[in-house]
């Protein structure tokens, strides 16, 4: 039998069978419709990350530190040392808690949706359906109303009054108005009229789900404190089995050598201290410790309604040294409000400025006012004659008896009362200034002059509006032979009235957020999509310098010299595109700086994407919360500080726990080569060096990295870290040294030697602890004398010493051991302070202010 032919057809082939005029009036028929879901064209947007659960469980689980620490465990078991097995601790930890935050930021990711998930009405079989978009297929015809968010791209074939705002896509603020064979973009939302359009792009091609699939792509945080301990695992991965291969030989030749202690059976002691040496080397602590206090942050800043989404954000802040700011849902909250009211005189020009709301010119005496009251109360009004309704409250005791609603195409809207309305009686309109221009409008000599006066209004940052009124000419209402026709042509004899003034209102913390930033030396960069003029006014209302109307992006060259020469002298930049948007934040990124990137709009995804930061208004679009590093939930930006104070004391207390954990790595690689390679038996067990652990840096870490600490960041956190480490490390290793040596030389057993060499170790290290706490205030007083009295109760305490096997050593090695660690103590004194002269730090730490000062304390600019 011969195979059957499947007719596969393209989209525009399909297109193209179908009648246009058809189309328009029937829309798709059901034939048609299951055509299309057949070939996979419907309106289906994907629900993945590039990142796979499998990969984020190889990411965490296969590091060479994972592998090793698990190789030592599985030793541990296998020889039945169930107490030696709290090394294991830490590194399972991280781990779990590592997994748990990579997923959640994976379900954030794959949550991302720039288009609400309710119903959408189309056109099909000659019907108007309800249906869910994920339900729309190419080609169909989707009906638009007031309210509807545009689910897919497509053609209007029908606008009537049909305004679409496109801010979520370009941070334009002005409605777009949308007529026939215009193109409607997916995101978008209608704010005024109705209209259809045919759907030509669905699923992937459409315009939301190609930024959506760009915000989704997996970025990795830029975290100085990640960066350090990854590059602490690199080098430490390069040596670490050449190491163990050593420390390995080593205690197998101090048990008698390979053939003698296989035969005794003493390898197996030889292996366990051969896993104490080894799994020493292993910073895993650090990484939890930091896991912990970014993870106690986030706790705290939840509590103030700022949702950190990757923990590392908290330590982005407090190293940004450019914030990018966008106009509307940042400096601004995305309203309007009315800034002021003036009649105008016979010359054309405002007589009178009516500013304050609760003013008596404002209740209603006058025609006028009753008029506005009327537009700002009218359900359908869009949002600046909505602003209207605030200081005009007298309304009309006339019902109108005809309305023309707004329109961006016609730029007005009207209401007409009748005769028997009195003073009120004719048609108002209301629109932009440029109304008046028509030949309908007279005399023009007024009309220039004040048009003339709105320009200058308008290099304010004000929008401006005319109210202007028509005497009555014959019937009202008889539609298209009406003085205002169907809404489309003004009426004669139109005389402007009333001059209307409004601005977007600006958040009441911007001013004090963005002087506190300026006094940190953080540079500040307003990005908009809307008007350069209209930024730069906005600007300078929140104290910002602004030389100038700002700059036109759209006039900026592609070339990224000019783009990053124009950053690095300018501060406010108008009409810029997405795109654009993300191009300036890589371009700041590429000269060096931490980039925070606030916004919440669609148009601003990519570019908070791409910031070091990106932070996201509580009231943004869904995707632009989803992509965000930091959320905040209320919309205060006067958060920022407290979010900027946690930041430094995460960095820097986790520079204090850094030292402690360097400084034990370092010990214990020189330990075990020295040991591995003079042939001498290593003087711990897994148990007594994971208590020299929790005394010296475990306990302590925990409260240091959540105690208080405002000192400003400073680049190079891990070459202090190092350079602390690196004569810490070498006092220790003389000290123990020592004590063993002495040991040998005493023929002390081995339970004697590691007493000592546990007293010895804990002693010295506990002094790296005193010097990592300065400056001693008493809670830091009060934590190290408890680390003493837990030394004490783990060498003294019966049940202690039976777990740890420890055994009271000769009173000659004993004083060893304390004279020892009275010397390695003072070397790490003088090794203390070569680190401060040598990295050129205060040994106390500046107190800096954390809550943006009064504005006669603030300090100057620096």
């Amino acid at each position: 039998m011969a195979a059957q032919k499947t007719d596969v057809r393209t989209p525009a082939e399909l297109r193209s069978a179908v009648d246009p005029a058809v189309l328009e009036a029937q829309g798709l028929n059901s034939i048609q419709v299951a055509e299309r879901q057949r070939l996979q064209l419907a309106n289906v947007q994907p629900h993945t990350t590039s990142r796979s659960i499998a990969e984020i469980l190889r990411t965490h689980l296969m590091t060479l530190f994972n592998l090793i620490i698990g190789v030592c465990a599985l030793v541990i078991v296998i020889l039945g040392r169930w107490l030696d097995l709290l090394f294991a601790v830490a590194a399972v930890a991280n781990v779990v808690i590592g997994l748990i935050q990579e997923y959640s930021a994976k379900r954030k990711l794959d949550a991302i949706a720039l288009l609400h998930q309710d119903s959408i009405t189309v056109l099909r079989d000659g019907m108007l359906v309800e249906i869910h978009r994920e339900q729309i297929v190419l080609d169909d015809v989707v009906e638009l109303r007031r309210g509807d968010q545009v689910p897919a791209d497509g053609v209007v074939i029908s606008s009537s009054g049909l305004d679409v705002d496109e801010s979520m896509l370009t941070g334009e603020s002005d409605p777009v108005p949308k007529r026939r064979d215009d193109i409607v973009l997916s995101g978008t939302a209608v704010l005024a009229g109705t209209g259809r359009f045919v759907v030509s792009a669905v699923g992937d091609d459409a315009h939301a789900v190609k930024l959506a699939t760009e915000a989704k792509r997996y970025q990795k945080i830029n975290s100085e404190l990640r960066r350090a301990l990854e590059k602490v695992a690199f080098w430490l991965s390069l040596v670490l089995l050449p190491i163990t291969a050593i420390v390995f030989n080593g205690q197998m030749q101090a048990f008698g050598g390979w053939s003698h202690a296989w035969a005794s059976g003493q390898w197996r002691e030889a292996m366990v201290t051969a896993v104490s040496s080894v799994t020493a080397m292993i910073p895993q602590g650090l990484a939890l410790m930091t896991t912990i206090a970014f993870a106690v942050a986030a706790l705290r800043l939840a509590q103030d309604k700022v949702l950190i989404q990757e923990q590392p954000a908290v330590e982005i802040l407090a190293r940004v040294d450019v914030v990018c700011l966008d106009k509307t849902g940042t400096l601004t909250d995305g309203t309007i409000a009315f800034h002021g009211a003036a009649p105008l005189d016979s010359r054309g020009l405002p007589a009178v400025q009516h500013r304050d709301p609760s003013s008596t010119a404002l209740e209603g005496t006058e025609p006028w006012q009753q008029v506005l009251a009327w537009f700002g109360a009218d359900l359908h009004a869009n949002p600046t004659a909505a602003a209207l309704q605030v200081p005009f409250t007298a309304l009309p005791r006339h019902h109108a008896a005809y309305q023309v609603q707004f329109s961006s195409a016609r730029r007005w809207s009207a209401v007409t009362f009748a005769d028997d309305a009195g003073e009120l009686a004719g048609h108002w309109i209301l629109g932009a200034p440029d109304i008046l221009q028509s030949p309908h409008v007279a005399p023009q000599a007024e009309v220039d002059r004040l048009l003339g006066h709105t320009e200058a209004t308008a290099a304010q940052g004000l929008r401006t509006m005319v109210l202007a009124h028509a005497p009555l000419e014959g019937p009202i209402l008889d539609g298209a032979s009406g003085p205002l026709g169907r809404g489309e042509r003004l009426p004669d004899g139109l005389m402007p009235v009333t001059l209307l003034t409004f601005k977007e209102n600006v958040r009441s913390d911007a001013r004090s957020t963005l002087e506190y930033f300026s006094a940190q030396n953080v540079a500040l960069k307003v990005i908009s999509g809307d008007s350069p003029r209209t930024v730069s006014a906005v600007a300078r209302e929140v104290g910002m310098r602004v030389d100038g109307d700002g700059v036109d992006a759209s006039r900026l060259p592609e070339d990224p010299e000019a783009m990053r020469s124009a950053l690095a002298t300018h501060s406010v930049f108008g009409r810029v595109s997405p795109e654009q948007k993300r191009t300036m934040v890589e371009a700041l990124k590429a000269n060096g700086h931490v980039v925070a990137m606030t916004g919440d709009g669609i148009n601003d995804a990519l570019a908070l994407k791409r910031a070091d930061l990106g932070i996201a208004m509580g009231n943004g679009a869904p995707a632009t919360k989803a992509v965000s590093r930091m959320v905040l939930l209320d919309g205060r930006f006067d958060r920022l500080p407290k979010v900027l104070a946690e930041g430094r004391k995460v960095i820097a207390n986790t520079e204090r726990v850094a030292h402690l954990f360097l400084t034990k790595t370092a010990y214990a690689i020189v330990l075990g080569l020295f040991f591995g390679l003079m042939f001498w038996q290593f003087p711990f067990l897994p148990r007594q060096f994971s208590t020299v652990d929790f005394l010296m840096i475990g306990c302590p870490a925990f409260f240091l990295a959540l105690m208080p600490n405002t000192r400003r960041y400073r680049p190079g956190f891990l070459r202090r870290s190092v350079l602390f480490s690196i004569p810490a490390s070498v006092a220790i290793c003389l000290a123990v040294i020592a004590v063993s040596a002495a040991g040998r030389h005493f023929q002390e057993p081995a339970a004697g030697v590691q007493t000592a060499s546990t007293l010895c170790l804990t002693l010295v290290g506990l002094w790296v602890l005193n010097v990592a706490l300065r400056p001693l205030t008493t809670p830091r007083m009060i934590l190290l004398a408890s680390m003493y009295l837990l030394l004490a109760a783990a060498l003294l305490v019966p049940i202690s010493q039976q777990y740890h096997l420890f055994a009271m050593p000769s009173a000659e090695l004993l004083a060893v051991a304390f004279v020892a660690a009275m010397v390695g103590s003072g070397l790490i004194e003088l090794g203390h302070r070569w680190h401060d002269r040598k990295v050129d730090l205060d040994p106390l730490d500046p107190v800096e202010p954390v809550e943006p000062a009064p504005a006669a304390a603030r300090p100057d600019r620096r």
